[in-house]
């Protein structure tokens, strides 16, 4: 499932697209296969030659066929390499997990996130395990099944010599 421009700028009509635009609170969608990745900012660059949407100041991505929500002081979208960078304080939630960071690359082909903290920092990452169902989920103490140690068939020598090669 690829990304790929054009972009849609609900501020400007998509023929009248100028290559750098500077509007307060511009959003522009990336249409994918029948899905949309929405992305919002303060301020929204688009590059037609490079294929790279920047996004700066209260950057909020929402993409809902992945339950992906985001926010970060940037981001940029390289429709190209189909990989999204945010920047800035990154918060990441995707069906109640979340992810906080310095940088988050979330690749999107690949469905993958890869985060860096910052300097003297760490990345923060709650996942929510599933619930195993079973005895065990339960709060029972299961008994492991017992162990079999099969004995020695009779056709075997008591004693083994040694093995010549």
């Amino acid at each position: 499932m690829a990304l790929a421009l054009p972009l849609v700028m609900t501020a400007l009509p998509p023929q009248v697209l100028p290559k750098t635009l500077s509007d307060t609170v511009i959003k522009a969608t990336a249409q994918t296969a029948g899905n949309a990745l929405q992305m919002r900012a303060a301020r929204v660059e688009a590059n037609s030659n490079t294929g790279v949407v920047t996004a700066i100041g209260n950057v909020q991505i929402d993409y809902p066929s992945r339950q992906i929500f985001a926010t970060a002081a940037q981001a940029q979208y390289y429709s190209r390499d189909q990989r999204i960078v945010l920047s800035g304080n990154v918060d990441v939630e995707q069906e109640g997990n979340t992810l906080r960071a310095e940088t988050v690359t979330y690749l999107v082909a690949e469905g993958r996130f890869v985060a860096t903290p910052g300097a003297n920092a760490q990345v923060e990452a709650v996942y929510l395990l599933p619930d195993e169902s079973g005895p065990a989920s339960s709060g029972e103490a299961s008994t492991p099944a017992p162990i079999s140690i099969p004995t020695p068939p009779d056709e075997l020598p008591s004693e083994l010599g040694p093995i010549d090669f």
